[in-house]
């Protein structure tokens, strides 16, 4: 079966910005999908904030393998109770991707724990990727380094929690650096985030960019059963106990009872 993916795009700035619309005139999300729906192992779809529910209700990420996420002018404008229902996907097993300015993003900053900061400098400026690591499925068929003739610079130090692996470190024309696409796992979800992506430039027409996204589709996607419910804390009760034993001092908890959360 084709990895299940849905692309969620904010869909702000090609509404409201003529560059983006003339570079992305079916939206940043479909662009993407486009790019993904081209390898016969993947089928993605596409998701949007102005959706019900953005697009994402409980059914529609009980039947998605991998998530993908930009964001950049409205992340205050994602309902809470949205980005909960996600973050309780990827702990369950859900892939997650996060584009560029979606470093900012509630699901992003409520999944790293951290603040997810960096410098910027919007000025299309050449950057240059380099593998760390050639052997990694996400740099499957790259060149050691690609470039990108115009792109929006982030510098490290970038706040976020030490990766699994490092995978792009990119360099810009100003001189600075950053760690460009790094590996996470929050529970059972694979999380990976991709630096390149500014609305304003040509970004996701890149074929090597293309490459990545494809491949990073395939890391992310965990082909194990949901975990149905990754919050449940039970209270096991003695008698359940695989080893007989006796309740011995006194307890909070009466057997059955949920317990402080």
């Amino acid at each position: 079966m084709a990895i299940r993916t849905v692309v969620w795009g904010e869909n702000v700035h090609e509404h409201k910005n003529r560059t983006v619309a003339e570079l992305y005139p079916r939206g940043m999300h479909q662009c993407i999908a486009d790019a993904l729906n081209a390898d016969p192992a993947i089928s993605a779809t596409t998701a949007t904030l102005q959706e019900a529910e953005h697009g994402l209700p409980a059914a529609r990420l009980a039947q998605t393998d991998v998530l993908i996420w930009w964001g950049h002018a409205a992340h205050g404008d994602v309902r809470d109770d949205v980005v909960d229902r996600v973050a309780d996907a990827v702990w369950g097993g859900m892939g997650l991707i996060v584009l560029h300015s979606g470093h900012f993003s509630k699901i992003f900053k409520k999944l790293m724990g951290a603040p997810c900061n960096l410098s910027w400098r919007e000025a299309g400026e050449r950057e240059r990727l380099w593998l760390t690591s050639r052997n990694h499925p996400i740099a499957a068929g790259l060149p050691d380094h690609f470039e990108l003739e115009n792109e929006e610079m982030y510098g490290d130090p970038f706040g976020v929690p030490d990766p699994l692996e490092t995978v792009f470190v990119s360099w810009f024309q100003g001189g600075e650096v950053f760690r460009s696409g790094l590996t996470y796992r929050r529970g059972a979800g694979n999380i990976f985030y991709f630096r390149p992506g500014h609305e304003t430039y040509p970004t996701y027409h890149d074929a090597n960019v293309q490459l990545v996204l494809r491949n990073s589709v395939k890391w992310a996607h965990n082909p194990a059963a949901r975990i149905a419910d990754p919050n449940a804390a039970p209270n096991r009760p003695v008698e359940s106990a695989l080893e007989p034993i006796t309740a011995r001092g006194g307890s909070l908890h009466v057997a059955g009872e949920e317990g402080f959360r």
